[in-house]
């Protein structure tokens, strides 16, 4: 379906002024509390989600709105139509100066992701996908890398906030990657990683319990790029899984397999 252009420029009104926003903030004084141990929000994440939520409820007041600081706010009848949105992704480096966080939001039709838009304020990175449009970064067109083997490739993953709790489980299969691969990197970022397989930077990216305003951008740009997205075991991504397997496609299956083969691995031991 054609979307609406009104759609797509709020999209991209909200995540350049969520980057904005960021940068304003970026290396001053605000406040960061804890959702967890190591699970951080500080006062800009809030800021820059309550703009959002304004700014498309003001356009869209019928719409859904699925955010990661004020959760699920449903429009005024039931609506196909569902903004996912990430007011920073990476609020840990955020937090800590490091220079690697975005704002990330996708927009939903009937369960199926139809546009996506990630900005990297920093790198003035303006990521965007239209299902059976293409992806773009800046307005030029990308694809996914060429690399067809692992051991030619450079990943990514990410750690989940229990990593204290299952470390070592998701440093065994992280080993098993770095033991085939030519680099594996850690960004603190999903939709940054997600991106980057779109672009080339990265041949492919795996990570377990993530969130939909994690991945649904990401993921649909890297599609829309010519990369391929699925779960764990290889069946059709689902934002609202908590799995993905993402890469340029030619080596989508071999990463597929080492995550197999770690996963019956870990549950012989468990049943020994």
């Amino acid at each position: 379906m054609a979307l609406d252009p009104l759609i797509v420029a709020t999209a991209l009104e909200a995540v350049l002024t969520a980057g904005d926003i960021q940068l304003a903030h970026y290396g001053t004084p605000f406040t960061v509390d804890k959702k967890g141990s190591i699970d951080l929000v500080t006062d800009v994440d809030v800021e820059v989600e309550r703009m959002f939520r304004a700014l498309v409820e003001s356009r869209f007041p019928d719409h859904d709105i699925l955010a990661e600081e004020l959760g699920s706010s449903p429009g005024t009848a039931k609506s196909p139509w569902c903004w996912i949105f990430d007011p920073i992704d990476g609020t840990t480096n955020f937090a800590h100066g490091l220079p690697i966080f975005c704002a990330s939001l996708a927009v939903e039709h009937e369960g199926q992701l139809l546009y996506g838009a990630v900005y990297d304020p920093n790198r003035r990175e303006l990521f965007t996908a239209e299902r059976g449009v293409g992806a773009f970064l800046n307005g030029r067109r990308l694809r996914v890398s060429a690399a067809r083997e692992i051991i030619d490739a450079m990943l990514s993953t990410g750690f989940p906030y229990d990593v204290h709790r299952t470390r070592d489980d998701i440093v065994a299969l992280f080993g098993e990657f770095v033991g085939c691969a030519r680099a594996v990197r850690r960004l603190g970022s999903a939709a940054l990683d997600l991106c980057y397989v779109a672009a080339g930077r990265f041949d492919g990216f795996w990570e377990k319990r993530l969130k939909p305003w994690d991945t649904s951008a990401g993921a649909l740009i890297v599609q829309e790029a010519g990369g391929r997205v699925t779960r764990w075991t290889g069946g059709p991504f689902d934002p609202r899984r908590d799995d993905l397997v993402a890469s340029n496609g030619a080596i989508h299956d071999k990463m597929l397999a080492v995550i197999r083969a770690h996963e019956d691995r870990r549950s012989g031991k468990e049943t020994r």
